[in-house]
Formats: structure tokens, C-alpha cells, sequence
């Protein structure tokens, strides 16, 4: 029997996942599942592969702009900290904030004002909230919680963003949208994004106790509000340097993040470039900071290469994401599960399948973006054929899209929440885990609701 045509697919991502839980080291545990895949594919040429794979993922576009965007967001957040003006902005939320709750639902608004992309959002707002939240003994799952779920299910719903402009240029690249016309049909398809608008409604609810905590998160808040937050090594060394007689204020901090949002949306807002966004605000902080004198030239491009030190470690698990995820494509796990999948869409069951099934790969890969190159000419025109409109079948798409980046232990959305926040990544990944299913259930049965009417 051929792996393509075999359960087995399924292999590594089940070792993955499973090692993930139990020994909550996400790099050991993709490296794993890579192994898995690798012995399948090609016992004897296993190590080959792996080195081709390797350095086919680091030759990629992808990877260069995800380093070079999250290198330079950790320069950024590395200024900011050590000049001290992000705490200027977390003193200035701190006053406002009357309590946890308060500051959890500031931490969620300024998640829905962030919206061009997933990367910079989850790294600014995470590092922004910290000393906000820490002040009022909120842990730091709760706070990476908050984040992950104003991330990628904010950046879906509004057209103005990364995703947005990958999927519509992945609906005219299919055929399914004419020139021109991709965004046009991302549009129509929002209303039907259930799983994101559920996820993000759901954050204020938690924060303000209306839904309760329970497991992992209770047992985190409970730990936190003992004054007990553990704070990884390296956002210990990002803490440790801020200048405690800086004269930093509030402007400092707002300056950067406009310009970052500004100037990423500065030659077309309907295609932001935040790569372009990053390098002049990191670039224009040196110089205001500068020109200002609140910290020496040498000191500041210290900060710029810590800055992207410290973010190592989230990119190197991102890496590691992106080789597993090529591995399973492979190993041909889109393709086969899809397949087997097909026979069960009915037009009242189409997007609740298409929504589970893209869901579990987009969590099994880690894979937000990629496997959906593979979906889309699958499953659109099955839902033509059924009968199910194309809006309908695209919303429980990228509905199942977002659930990967938002509850996959290791995809980029998700270690990167964690990395700003402050916490370990698996901590992070258990905690929200509950929280994501509740909202993936209710998805379900609404894109099943909608089917049927």
C-alpha cells in the first residue's frame, strides 16, 4: 500500500503532537515528527532529504521575510524596552486599568486596532501589555491568550491585512476569482468567517468572567495571583536592561508603532507591506531616540542586534514548522485526507467537514497559509458541485486556517503570542487549547445553520 493512500499519513503529526504535550518542547518535538515522515518517505536517504528540505526551506521567500519581519519587530520591542518607553505606555494603561479584567479587555482593544498582520500584532501587543498586566497579577497565558486571539482572527475579518491579500491572490491564481477581483471575493466570504469572529468575541467574556476558567488557565491565574509568574530566560534579559531613570514618554512608544502601522500600509493599503513598515520604524526610533539623547548611538544598535537574539529561539521553532510542514506535503496528508473526506459533503454538512477537516491538517502541519494552496482547487470545486455557494465554502476555509494559527501547539501565530507575552510556548498552547475548541465548536454548529438555510 502507497503512503499516499495510507493512514499513516497521519504518523508524524500524531508523534508530534503527542511528544509536544508530554515533554512541551515544541522544537524537539517537530524535529520528531520531521524524522517520522523522513523514515517513511525514504529510510535510506533519510538525512538527505532532511538537509535538501532544510535548506529549501531557508531559501525560501517565506522564511526571509519572516525573519527578517520578526528580527526586526524583536530590534523594535528591544529600543522600546530599554529606553524605557514602553513602560511610559504601560504606566499610562496601568492608571487607566482598574483591575484585571480592565486591563485584559485594553490588551483585546488594542489587538482589534492592530490589524495588518498577524506577526506584528501578537509581537506588539504582547510586549506592550506585559508590565500592564503583570502589575495587576494577570498570568501570562492569560495575556499570551488575549493576544493569539486578536491576532490572526482580527487580521482575517478585515481585508485590509496580510491575509486578506494571500487569499484573494490564491482565489485568482485558482481561477476562481477574475483579475483583479480576489479581494472582491475574500469580501463576501467574511460574513461567513465564523470561527474567527467567534474566537475574538469570546476573549472579552473570559477576561470580564462571564465564561469561567477552568484547567491549565485557572490553575495559571490562581499561580498569578500568588505573585508567582514565571518569566522565560530570555524575556528576562529583555526586562533586566530598561533604564530605570529614563526620561521616556508616552510619545516614544506611540510614535513607533504609528509609524510601524503607517508606513506598512504606505504605498497601497490594500496591500501592506510590513517587511517595508518594520525597517523604517526601527529605523526612524534610532534616530528620534537619537536626536533626543535618551540613549548613545552605540547603546541603540546594541539593542537592534539583541533584539533579534532574543527572538532566535521563536524563529528557530517557526523553521522547524515550516520543514515539518513540507514533509507532510510529501507524505501527501492534504491530499489524502481530503479525499476521504469527499464522499461525506453534503450541502448541509459541506462547511462543518470542510471546517473540521481543514481545521485538524491546519493543526497537524502547522501550517496557516500552506496546505491551503493545495485546498483551495480541491474544495471549491466541490462546493460547486454540491451546490454550496463559494462565500459559504471560502468562510469555512479560512475559518479552519485561523483555528490552525490560533490552536496549533507550534505554528508561528501561536510561539509568537507566547514569545511577546512572555511565557513558554507549550504553557501557552495548553492553556488557550480549551478555550480554542469551545469556539471551534460553535463554529461548527453555525456554518451548519448556515448550510441549511
Amino acid at each position: 500500500m502507497s503512503l499516499d493512500t495510507s493512514w499513516l499519513v497521519l504518523l508524524p503529526s500524531v508523534v508530534t503532537v503527542v511528544t509536544a504535550m508530554l515533554s512541551r518542547r515544541p522544537i524537539e518535538s517537530l524535529l520528531a515528527g520531521v524524522l517520522v515522515g523522513l523514515i517513511m518517505l525514504e529510510p535510506s536517504t533519510a538525512l538527505t532529504n532532511f538537509s535538501s528540505i532544510l535548506l529549501e526551506v531557508m531559501m525560501s521567500e517565506t522564511i526571509a521575510w519572516v525573519i527578517i519581519v520578526c528580527g526586526l519587530m524583536g530590534s523594535l520591542i528591544m529600543l522600546l524596552m530599554r529606553v524605557g518607553a514602553a513602560d511610559a505606555f504601560g504606566r499610562l494603561l496601568a492608571a487607566k486599568a482598574k483591575g484585571s479584567a480592565s486591563a485584559l479587555v485594553y490588551t483585546w482593544s488594542l489587538g482589534l486596532v492592530i490589524f495588518i498582520d498577524d506577526y506584528l500584532n501578537a509581537l506588539a501587543v504582547g510586549s506592550s501589555m506585559r508590565k500592564v498586566t503583570d502589575k495587576f497579577k494577570v498570568s501570562r497565558e492569560m495575556l499570551a491568550y488575549v493576544v493569539d486571539s486578536t491576532a490572526a482572527p482580527i487580521c482575517v475579518l478585515v481585508p485590509v491585512s496580510t491575509w486578506a491579500v494571500f487569499y484573494a491572490a490564491l482565489f485568482m491564481d485558482s481561477g476562481f476569482a477574475d483579475k483583479g477581483q480576489g479581494m472582491a471575493l475574500y469580501i463576501s466570504a467574511i460574513p461567513y468567517m465564523i470561527y474567527p469572529m467567534v474566537a475574538a468575541i469570546t476573549v472579552p467574556l473570559v477576561a470580564t468572567g462571564r465564561i469561567p476558567l477552568f484547567g491549565l488557565m485557572k490553575a495559571a491565574e490562581l499561580k498569578a495571583s500568588r505573585g508567582e509568574i514565571p518569566i522565560p530566560k530570555a524575556d528576562v534579559e529583555l526586562e533586566a536592561v530598561a533604564d530605570p531613570n529614563s526620561k521616556a514618554q508616552i510619545y516614544h512608544f506611540l510614535l513607533p508603532i504609528v509609524g510601524l502601522l503607517g508606513f506598512s500600509m504606505w504605498g497601497d493599503p490594500w496591500n501592506p507591506d510590513v517587511q517595508l513598515g518594520v525597517i523604517v520604524s526601527v529605523a526612524l526610533t534610532i534616530l528620534l531616540y537619537g536626536l533626543q539623547r535618551l540613549m548613545a548611538w552605540a547603546e541603540m544598535f546594541d539593542a537592534v542586534l539583541d533584539g533579534i537574539k532574543v527572538m532566535l529561539p521563536a524563529l528557530t521553532i517557526i523553521v522547524a514548522a515550516f520543514v515539518f510542514k513540507e514533509v507532510n506535503d510529501r507524505l501527501g496528508l492534504a491530499t489524502f485526507v481530503i479525499g476521504n473526506m469527499a464522499p461525506l459533503l453534503t450541502p448541509t454538512l459541506f462547511p462543518m467537514i470542510v471546517f473540521i477537516t481543514m481545521a485538524l491538517i491546519s493543526f497537524a502541519t502547522g501550517s496557516s497559509w500552506g496546505v491551503f494552496t493545495i485546498a483551495i482547487p480541491i474544495i471549491l470545486p466541490l462546493a460547486d458541485s454540491v451546490g454550496v455557494s463559494i462565500p459559504l465554502a471560502i468562510g469555512a476555509l479560512v475559518s479552519a486556517s485561523t483555528f490552525g494559527s490560533h490552536a496549533c501547539f507550534y505554528s508561528d501565530s501561536t510561539v509568537l503570542a507566547a514569545q511577546a507575552s512572555g511565557c513558554e510556548v507549550m504553557d501557552h498552547a495548553l492553556t488557550q487549547f480549551p478555550y480554542a475548541l469551545i469556539a471551534a465548536g460553535i463554529s461548527c454548529v453555525v456554518l451548519t445553520l448556515l448550510a441549511a438555510v
